[in-house]
């Protein structure tokens, strides 16, 4: 009977003994994959981060019980966000995933010393064997925008709250001012800098000062909606940025180019833990999807929403595209001749600006 029930235990500890070699041989069949995500600003800016934020849930959504993500919010730009994201790195996370310009280097840092880990950079140009950058043609919106802007003004002065004078800002301004300018060639875009990317208070200063100089429509690149509920208050119209920023405001904004990371961030997680994942530098638009225009306010005439549509599907099916000459600089200078496409590199560098805008690039 002793024998018996030897046996038996002995069999019982062999099946355990076989299960657990098994689960420790195919653990990683078992472990999610872990991606970070590293944020700017607060996912509440309704904004930039808001949008980010929207695509990793997207992509969470998508890939379900596979995949893990947390995130940081308000993480300085520069040097100091490269122990950010090593401590992610050391902590073994899968992918990093870093959305702001400035976290450039130090994401690099990182991946030459992690070279098992997968890091996605946005809007930067620097990569490496394990480290890519992805963007969108913001560009093209916004020139439709522009386009909505430039029927709107009755002042012909339309007030530009920008961020930083960084080539992406400024490529954003010219797009903008281009579209205006293709409707109403009275029209001008006056520019003021508030050396901001998330400052509810100074982008709100800076939108009424620029009202104060007669501007009816009022558009931005920051990561609040502050400047439009500005123009609200001062009971004209806008344009929204990075969001459909009407739901928040009101139907004073017009329309608003806006970023779509879902189908990106799906994607790229998934090539990663398929293995195929490669090193890229991805700058999609208006046909991709990463890229879009929001619904149109009520404000805007069915005949203006119609001709932008038709501008809109000219972008998509690449018979035109926003910085196709002739374009002129501020001074009147030809800078793109007629006939001629600028180059992906010039327009990632652009440091000029077109003719109509008032401002300058500090």
């Amino acid at each position: 009977m002793m024998q018996a029930e030897n046996k038996k235990s002995f069999l019982k500890k062999l099946a355990l003994c076989f299960m657990l070699a098994f689960f420790i041989s195919t653990g990683a069949a078992f472990a999610k994959f872990k991606v970070a995500f590293i944020y700017i600003g607060p996912p509440g800016d309704l904004g930039w981060t808001y949008e980010h934020d929207r695509g990793r849930k997207q992509a969470l959504d998508a890939l379900g019980a596979k995949i893990e993500t947390k995130y940081i919010e308000n993480v300085a730009e520069g040097t100091d966000s490269a122990r950010v994201i090593e401590r992610y790195a050391r902590s073994g996370f899968n992918m990093i995933i870093a959305t702001s310009f400035g976290y450039m280097d130090g994401m690099l840092k990182v991946a030459k010393k992690y070279p098992k880990v997968y890091f996605e950079h946005c809007s930067g140009y620097k990569t490496h064997d394990n480290m890519s950058t992805y963007f969108g043609r913001m560009y093209q919106p916004r020139y439709l925008s522009g386009m909505v802007a430039g029927k709107a003004t009755k002042t012909n002065v339309i007030g530009y709250v920008a961020a930083f004078p960084i080539p992406e800002v400024v490529r954003g301004i010219n797009a903008f001012t281009l579209g205006v300018k293709a409707v109403n060639p009275k029209a001008v875009v006056r520019v003021v800098w508030s050396n901001t990317w998330y400052s509810p208070t100074k982008e709100k200063e800076a939108a009424v000062a620029l009202l104060n100089q007669g501007a009816d429509v009022i558009s931005q690149h920051q990561d609040t909606t502050e400047p439009q509920k500005a123009a609200r208050d001062r009971g004209v119209v806008s344009i929204g940025y990075d969001t459909d920023m009407r739901p928040f405001v009101g139907d004073s904004v017009l329309v608003s180019p806006y970023w779509n990371w879902g189908q990106y961030y799906t994607k790229t997680i998934k090539d990663a833990m398929d293995g195929t994942w490669k090193k890229h530098q991805y700058w999609g638009g208006l046909k991709e999807g990463i890229v879009a225009l929001s619904d149109f306010s009520s404000k805007v005439p069915k005949s203006v929403q119609k001709q932008i549509m038709m501008k809109h599907q000219q972008i998509v099916d690449g018979e035109w595209d926003v910085f196709w000459g002739p374009i002129k600089d501020q001074s009147g200078k030809v800078v793109i001749n007629a006939g001629d496409k600028m180059q992906d590199g010039a327009m990632l560098g652009m440091s000029f600006f077109v003719e109509g805008v008032i401002g300058k690039v500090k």
